[in-house]
């Protein structure tokens, strides 16, 4: 699934443009011969234990905060529909919010 993700990234780059894609230490996101990284990607590796530096660590908290918290899940798909509803929700809010809960100051170019 990795690999299909990173494909759909790659596909949807501008031509001529680089990505440079985020990644923590799951599984999933070790290279070896299994995980297959477009030219147009570089894979950034965060230093292990560090979930501060993830910026998506700090969506799921937000998520967990306003729309996932306190619930019980009857089954699988209430768990998936709920996800999906609060991805949903999310992503239809204020752009500048997303960029505001992703962003560290750190990491900002100075133009």
């Amino acid at each position: 699934m990795m690999n299909l993700h990173l494909l759909e990234i790659s596909i949807n780059v501008t031509p001529g443009a680089h990505a440079v894609l985020v990644i923590d230490g799951a599984g999933w996101h070790q290279t070896g011969d299994k995980l297959c990284v477009p030219d147009n990607i570089t894979l950034l590796h965060l230093p292990p234990y560090s979930p501060e530096l993830n910026p998506v660590e700090n969506v799921w908290a937000y998520l967990r905060g306003n729309k996932l918290s306190n619930r019980v899940f009857d089954t699988y798909d209430a768990i998936l529909d709920a996800c999906c509803d609060a991805w949903n929700w999310f992503i239809a809010n204020d752009p500048q919010q997303i960029t505001s809960i992703g962003s560290r100051p750190w990491a900002t170019v100075n133009q």
